[in-house]
């Protein structure tokens, strides 16, 4: 009986994924993984449709930042981060005191990356590894995490069976990324082990903390002020490639939103992530150290007024434009096109919105007669059709 269409296409997909990881067999060993440690690790192993198919349909919709932040730093959420401080008190304060990151900071990203451990991931992450290398799209990037991931495993710290995390290969209580945690991770318990998956997130936490210890964190400075703009400001000052003193910013009629003048924590930006009609921050370095962690805007803003809730701060004071939406990503990528093609070259159409895309967007802005604040609105995209 001749084989059904289905069954032939599973037998092939499964040679080929097998030939694949014949070949990188071959890598791993080169790259210092011993054949025992590899063989154990993928005993079993098979490609994850699931996996395949979350990493081909993320959504192309982002959320605005105020939608993000309604969620990211939500009253329960506030909530659950002011009990694991309690809860953990002595933890974190030994953590604090080792690395010099504030304990709000820290319970933040935790906050942020599994509701304070109660969302690990619970995928075989040699598993989910494989399969998106295997699949092609990210190769490179994910046979360099396989490869850490592995090396992991050989140096004790953790069973193949319990290393555990997201479909992207996130793992543990802040979702570290094999290359990270090799980098970043530490013992803390002193068991010679880095163990970031355990229900004891110590070593997850001090880890955390050391990454952004070596990030160029600055204990006593904020992440952050939200401040006021005065009447006039000059949006093409506003941008993380302008930087002024909190002194200068203050001689230009910037102020704290809780009124005052901003302390000098070093030189500082101005971020407006909606634009002119939303909220208006001061940046200051720390949060690039955030940044490192998670290079999106709208995750630093979220754990730095989510610690700056944890340690009994107010909610952000000014409204925001709700009656908007954000850009989808075929949007981001038609905006970059279109706006360089009316010459105001943004450098490329990757979609993303880095500074070279806002530059491009202010110097729009201005030939239209627009404020310059270099937000990328679902009208500027139609006034650019």
């Amino acid at each position: 009986m001749p084989h059904s269409p289905e069954k032939i296409e599973l037998v092939s997909a499964r040679a080929g994924f097998d030939d694949w990881v014949a070949g990188f067999r071959n890598r791993a060993l080169k790259h210092g993984i011993s054949a025992r440690t590899f063989d154990r690790a993928f005993k079993g192993v098979e490609p994850d449709p699931v996996v395949i198919d979350k990493d081909r349909n993320q959504s192309e919709f982002v959320k605005p930042i105020w939608d993000y932040l309604d969620s990211a730093v939500s009253d329960t959420r506030i909530a659950n981060g002011k009990a694991a401080l309690r809860d953990h008190r002595r933890l974190f304060d030994q953590i604090e005191a080792r690395y010099g990151v504030e304990k709000e900071v820290v319970a933040a990203i935790w906050g942020m990356e599994s509701s304070y451990g109660t969302h690990r991931g619970d995928l075989p992450l040699i598993r989910s590894l494989a399969t998106l290398a295997y699949e092609g799209r990210r190769r490179a990037f994910f046979e360099s995490q396989l490869l850490a991931a592995l090396k992991i495993i050989q140096q004790g710290n953790v069973e193949p069976a319990d290393m555990t995390g997201s479909w992207a290969g996130a793992m543990g209580h802040t979702q570290f990324i094999p290359t990270s945690y090799l980098a970043f991770a530490v013992d803390f318990t002193g068991d010679g082990k880095r163990d970031i998956w355990s229900d004891n997130p110590a070593d997850a936490l001090a880890s955390t903390a050391a990454y952004l210890a070596r990030s160029g964190w600055k204990k006593g400075q904020p992440w952050g002020v939200e401040v006021t703009l005065p009447r006039g400001f000059d949006y093409a000052h506003s941008g993380t490639r302008v930087k002024k003193s909190a002194a200068d910013w203050a001689a230009l009629g910037v102020r704290a939103a809780s009124g005052g003048r901003v302390a000098n924590h070093g030189p500082a930006s101005i971020l407006l992530p909606a634009g002119a009609h939303g909220a208006a921050f001061m940046i200051f370095s720390n949060f690039h150290a955030i940044e490192k962690y998670n290079a999106a805007d709208a995750y630093v803003i979220a754990v730095g007024h989510l610690s700056d809730r944890l340690a009994g701060g107010g909610p952000i004071r000014a409204d925001w434009p709700r009656d908007d939406r954000a850009l989808t990503f075929p949007e981001r990528q038609e905006l970059q096109h279109r706006l360089t093609a009316a010459g105001f070259d943004t450098g490329g159409t990757d979609g993303k919105i880095g500074p070279n895309t806002l530059a491009a967007l202010k110097r729009y802005q201005r030939h239209i007669g627009d404020i310059p604040d270099g937000y990328a609105s679902f009208d500027l995209l139609k006034r650019l059709r």
